[in-house]
C-alpha cells in the first residue's frame, strides 16, 4: 500500500507541475485555441482543430515551407506549448525572434527544431546552421511519437535555453552581436511528404528587458 501511495504521490505531483504554467497567472495564452486573432499565415496550410493549430495536411505533401505567425514581436520572454508531429519523416519547428523574408513563404531568425534528426535542437534559419542541441543518439529517449510533447523555450539577452518534455536540450549564448534579439514567433510545417504539425497550449510569459 505504501508503494501505491507513493506512486499515486509522484503522478499527483507530476501532473501539477505540467499544469502549473496553465495556472501561474504570469503566463498569458498566445492562441485562444477557436480563432486565428493575433495571427498571419497562409491558411491554405493551417487549420484549427481541437483547440490546436494544425499545419499541412495527411493526404498530400506540402510543397514549401509554411508558417503561422505572429503579428506581434517579443524579446525576453519564456514560451511553453505542447506539439505533435503525424506522418513519416516529418520536420517541423517553431521559430522565436524572427521576422518574415519579403515576398516568399520563407522566415529567418531561430528556430526550436523537432523531427526528423533535430528533436530539441536550435537551428537558425538566418545563418542556416545547427546551433546547439543533443545528440542524435540521444533523441529518441526524449519524445513520444506520434503523441503530445511538450517545448519550454526561454530567450533573455543572449541566452537561450530548449527545453523538450523536461530535458534541457539546449543552453546557448549567442556569441555574434548583429543577430537580432526580438522577433516574432512562427510555427511550422517543413516542406516534404504529407504531414501535420499540432500546436497547442501556447503560452508566454514576459521577462524583464
Amino acid at each position: 500500500m505504501r508503494i501505491v501511495a507513493a506512486i499515486a504521490f509522484l503522478l499527483a505531483t507530476v501532473s501539477a507541475a505540467a499544469a502549473e504554467p496553465l495556472a501561474d497567472p504570469s503566463f498569458v495564452p498566445l492562441f485562444d485555441g477557436k480563432t486565428f486573432t493575433g495571427w498571419e499565415g497562409n491558411l491554405d496550410w493551417f487549420r484549427i482543430e481541437d483547440g490546436a493549430i494544425v499545419g499541412g495536411c495527411r493526404d498530400k505533401a506540402v510543397p514549401r515551407n509554411e508558417y503561422l505567425c505572429t503579428k506581434k514581436a517579443y524579446r525576453n520572454f519564456e514560451l511553453r506549448l505542447k506539439f505533435k508531429l503525424v506522418g513519416e519523416n516529418v520536420n517541423a519547428g517553431v521559430q522565436f525572434r524572427s521576422e518574415r523574408v519579403p515576398k516568399t513563404s520563407e522566415m529567418i531568425g531561430y528556430q526550436a527544431d523537432m523531427g526528423q534528426q533535430y528533436w530539441g535542437c536550435l537551428y537558425d534559419e538566418r545563418r542556416h546552421k545547427l546551433l546547439a542541441g543533443p545528440a542524435k543518439e540521444e533523441q529518441p529517449k526524449m519524445i513520444a511519437r506520434d503523441r503530445w510533447n511538450t517545448y519550454v523555450v526561454r530567450a533573455e539577452g543572449r541566452h537561450v535555453q530548449l527545453w523538450l518534455n523536461g530535458y534541457k536540450t539546449v543552453d546557448y549564448i549567442e556569441p555574434d552581436p548583429s543577430i537580432p534579439q526580438e522577433g516574432v514567433f512562427g510555427v511550422q510545417i517543413h516542406k516534404g511528404d504529407a504531414s501535420e504539425a499540432w500546436y497547442k497550449d501556447i503560452l508566454i510569459r514576459i521577462l524583464s528587458d
